[in-house]
């Protein structure tokens, strides 16, 4: 086994337990801010994920997927910003 493929590997457990311990807290999240918080570091998780796999595989096919994944994740991080500023108004 090369020195690349255990690094891919490490990665990817690394990257399992986040994903698995952002999906818990989606899930058991009191409020809404942390379950939007826990979305963005799963998004954050998928993205980082795509650039190793980009990396080790060396190539660039997947990273007009990693820029709309951050589209996504700068607008649904703004959206619910503003959702919950006129919610703490009220």
């Amino acid at each position: 086994m090369s020195a690349l493929t255990v690094m891919g590997l490490v990665a990817g457990v690394m990257f399992g337990v986040g994903a698995i311990a952002a999906l818990v807290r989606i899930i058991r999240g009191p409020t809404m801010l942390d379950r939007a918080l826990a979305t963005d570091v799963l998004l954050a998780i998928a993205m980082c994920g795509l650039a190793a796999e980009m990396a080790i595989n060396r190539h660039t096919d997947t990273l007009v997927v990693l820029l709309v994944l951050a589209l996504f994740a700068i607008v649904g991080s703004i959206a619910i910003a503003r959702f919950i500023g006129k919610e703490d108004r009220s």
